[in-house]
């Protein structure tokens, strides 16, 4: 069911991305290509996907190729905003910046480098019942490695491929705010991942939404080429839109 309601999705889209320096030192990340396609189109999809199609693209590092993409593509039904927030400048600065461009009670952010088969109504009902300044996606913890599991005289019992780690999560991003959040964005030292939000933890203001399904963020060219893999063989859960 798509839910009637008008919301900005601001996309973070500021940062060098470092760690993707293959592809990094000539373009954004956002602009780092999934099949044919810059990844931060890919993300905008699945909001518009579900009926959110208000961005507002927060640029700093080369942001003048994303002007240029967007002056260049047009999507049926999206309305598209480049907003200029500086190289360097923090993820929680970038959406301080945004704050007079937003009129509603509540609004989307997502990071430019995460794809996922999201809903991001879902995402949003659970931030409406709950009620907080926050609300963001938790994501199960997989281990990096194979585990060796031992029996009691240690002798191996199985392996396990790179397993769902219990009760143990991370930020996959895609995050829904109140303009309560402004109110914790006042301090140009403050990141958001750090100090906003352990200030809004400490204060009961920050919900999750639980996700099971698929997430991947584009952090290195082996995270490119793995999304690129699943493209390849009709195996990628976020293309919903097909």
């Amino acid at each position: 069911i798509i839910l009637i309601y008008i919301m900005k999705v601001l996309i973070l889209a500021g940062g060098v991305g470092s760690r993707l320096s293959e592809e990094t030192i000539t373009k954004p990340k956002p602009m780092v290509e999934v099949g044919g396609k810059p990844i931060i189109w890919h993300i905008m999809k699945t909001y518009a996907y579900s009926g959110f199609s208000d961005f507002i693209i927060l640029i700093g590092y080369k942001g003048d190729l994303i002007k240029q993409y967007f002056n260049d593509i047009k999507e049926p039904d999206w309305h598209v905003e480049i907003l200029e927030t500086g190289e360097g400048t923090s993820k929680a600065q970038r959406i301080r910046k945004a704050e007079d461009l937003i009129t509603e009670d509540d609004f989307f952010v997502s990071y430019g480098d995460d794809v996922s088969d999201i809903y991001p109504e879902k995402v949003l009902e659970t931030h409406i019942k709950n009620g907080k300044t926050a609300t963001l996606t938790a994501i199960p913890l997989f281990s990096d490695f194979g585990v060796v599991e031992l029996h009691e005289d240690n002798t191996v019992k199985c392996f396990r491929e790179k397993p769902r780690i219990e009760n143990q999560w991370i930020n996959g991003g895609y995050f829904c705010f109140s303009r309560k959040i402004f109110d914790y964005l006042k301090n140009e030292d403050e990141e958001l991942e750090n100090e906003v939000f352990k200030l809004l933890a400490s204060k009961g203001e920050i919900g999750a939404y639980i996700h099971d399904g698929f997430w991947k963020c584009m952090n290195t060219y082996k995270d490119k080429l793995d999304l690129e893999l699943l493209l390849n063989q009709n195996k990628a859960p976020w293309i919903k839109w097909k």
